[in-house]
């Protein structure tokens, strides 16, 4: 993995985004504004989840009475998710929303824009600029004909110089597409121009499963990159789906390291368990655990403990029965029936 990008630090409420801090996960409510109670309820499963982020809209006045409500129920940082009525960024903020992101391009002239950064700045709220493919300025989709990574990248940097003007940096820049290649390409290359936290997501990325293999893509390319400060992982579901879903990606590259990673093998013609539903049973058992082990599920004895030799923990399958061995050295045969109790046991104790 590439070395961190260094990114100025911003603190939203009690969390820091960007100077190095671990990169946070984070998700937005999907209730409509109106409803205080749905919103609530939704905001207090996000973070049961794990959530470390939650945004809603705020689309008029009567949402900052659904944002309060929000904020008093959550201990996690809470975003307002502004856009054309700059009057609604400013009762948010006095409200006590911890971050606004806003598109400075679409909320009217200078003296709004102003507004808005002098009242984050007296209550220490930070900004992002939010810029996506769909929401270009004209003149940038006239000057390079489509939404292009230097598009996205120069609209980013034209809010940013606008919040700049009136003093305010406290500022986390996300640039999403949903656009695969462009996305990874214009956070490549906003992460030279800048020093600005960064936000990753592909955007309207679809359904749960195609929105978790494009944000794996993307994403996962970027942290690899060394590239990303926080993350959201957009998709057409639940909202504690995309928490989950960040969260693996963090893991799969070796980002999020106080829990269990599991290896399993795809299974072949030796394998004589049924292999799907123990691994499946095990990530479900192992669902809550904080050890940083790797615990291998492996279909057949004849390369399972060998080939999952660096794992901490493991089981490889024989005929209907499995062999339980710690870093490739065997423990124990046992039942098939039993291989999962005798796993864990063996976990608990380490």
């Amino acid at each position: 993995m590439a070395q961190r990008r260094v990114s100025r630090a911003v603190k939203a409420g009690n969390l820091t985004i960007g100077g190095g801090a671990k990169i946070s996960v984070q998700s937005m409510l999907n209730v409509p504004a109106e409803d205080v109670e749905g919103n609530v309820r939704q905001a207090v499963e996000l973070e049961k989840a794990g959530c470390e982020i939650v945004r809603l809209t705020v689309p008029n006045k009567e949402a900052v009475k659904t944002l309060a409500a929000v904020k008093e129920a959550v201990s996690i940082p809470v975003v307002a998710d502004i856009h054309f009525d700059y009057k609604c960024a400013l009762e948010s903020v006095a409200a006590g929303v911890d971050k606004i992101r806003i598109n400075p391009g679409n909320i009217g002239s200078e003296d709004r824009i102003k507004a808005v950064a002098d009242a984050c700045r007296q209550h220490n709220v930070p900004i992002r600029i939010g810029v996506n493919s769909g929401s270009l300025e004209k003149d940038l989709l006239a000057k390079y004909g489509s939404p292009t990574p230097d598009a996205l990248c120069e609209s980013a940097l034209r809010h940013a110089a606008l919040l700049e003007k009136f003093d305010f940096n406290d500022i986390v820049i996300s640039i999403k597409s949903s656009d695969v290649s462009r996305m990874v390409a214009a956070y490549r290359k906003i992460a030279t121009l800048c020093d600005y936290p960064l936000h990753l997501g592909v955007t309207e990325a679809g359904t749960e499963r195609m929105a978790l293999i494009k944000s794996a893509a993307g994403i996962g390319a970027l942290l690899l990159d060394g590239i990303g400060d926080t993350i959201r992982v957009s998709m057409t579901a639940d909202p504690v789906r995309e928490v989950a879903a960040g969260f693996d990606i963090l893991k799969a590259v070796d980002l999020k390291t106080d829990c269990p990673r599991i290896v399993s093998c795809p299974t072949c013609g030796r394998t004589k368990v049924d292999l799907i539903g123990l691994a499946n049973e095990v990530e479900r058992r192992l669902q809550g655990c904080k050890k940083p082990i790797t615990v291998a599920v492996m279909g057949c004895v004849v390369n399972g403990p060998g080939e999952a030799r660096e794992a901490d923990i493991g089981i490889a399958g024989g005929d209907h029965c499995g062999l339980l061995f710690r870093h490739g050295e065997i423990l124990r045969k046992v039942p098939e029936d039993q291989i999962v109790d005798e796993l864990i046991a063996e976990i608990d104790n380490l």
